[in-house]
């Protein structure tokens, strides 16, 4: 899966706030990533994340 800084991850599970989306800080073998609702940031594994991710939303989508 591509996923890339900057992207917004729709996940299948709410994190405990209550948002469903994460913006992604960072990729790697894991992923750092920002909740939307409370701005809360963590680290989750790459395998986990992929797992659950429902959907992801690039900002930048202008192809050169």
């Amino acid at each position: 899966m591509d996923i890339c800084v900057g992207d917004l991850l729709v996940m299948k599970k709410k994190h405990p706030c209550g948002e469903n989306k994460m913006l992604v800080l960072r990729s790697g073998m894991d992923f750092k990533l920002r909740c939307q609702g409370c701005g809360r940031e963590f680290m989750i594994p790459r395998s986990k994340a992929e797992k659950n991710i429902k959907n992801v939303i690039r900002e930048n989508t202008e192809e050169q």
